[in-house]
């Protein structure tokens, strides 16, 4: 699931774009951290939302989110342009390089490029439907699962993007993943509903 939610996503335009401009190895660390820190995050306030919540409630939230996300990507799928999301990025990218300032405390540090590279991915992922759907998983199973399950994921499509490139980017349909990534949620939306029911 997270793999579908992320393939054409900002932050995999970002990653990419990052990458043909700067050193792949700071790219890639500076996104991947990003991403394990975001999936950890989401995974322990859907871990803790059942202790807040209960538990019969939290499932049901979870069936809807899927249910929306299905119904959003579905949408997405539908109304978006192919190449809206990388000239987006692409334009935010520009304007970020052009707005320099003076060096920042953390880059005494680190790395610009991997600061970059974590800012924006986690930023990027804030909200995001990947983030929102770890949530609801960890609320209604392993979180320790999910964290595995949303890392590799994250990792496999963030390595995708970084040594792909804009040339993957430009070759994988958005409107092919936002239709697969919705029927997916649906189905999951439907199984969890169904769970529900038989329970």
């Amino acid at each position: 699931m997270t793999v579908l939610s992320e393939i054409g996503d900002k932050t995999f335009f970002a990653a990419a774009i990052l990458a043909m401009r700067h050193p792949r190895r700071l790219v890639l660390s500076g996104c991947l951290a990003a991403l394990i820190v975001m999936t950890i995050l989401s995974a322990v306030v859907g871990w803790a939302a059942p202790n807040l919540i209960p538990r019969k409630w939290t499932h049901h939230i979870m069936t809807l989110l899927f249910l929306g996300f299905g119904v959003w990507s579905l949408w997405d799928a539908f109304k978006e342009g192919e190449a809206e999301e990388l000239a987006e990025v692409e334009k935010e990218l520009d304007a970020d390089d052009v707005k320099k300032q003076s060096r920042p405390f953390l880059t005494h540090f680190f790395s610009p490029i991997l600061l970059k590279a974590f800012s924006i991915t986690f930023f990027g992922e804030w909200g995001d439907k990947s983030q929102i759907a770890t949530i609801g998983l960890a609320a209604d199973e392993n979180p320790l699962g999910v964290v595995l399950g949303g890392i590799l994921g994250q990792a496999l499509c963030t390595t995708a993007a970084v040594l792909g490139g804009k040339s993957l980017a430009s070759q994988i349909s958005e409107k092919i993943v936002a239709l697969s990534g919705g029927i997916l949620f649906i189905v999951f939306g439907i199984q969890s509903f169904l769970s529900t029911i038989e329970s």
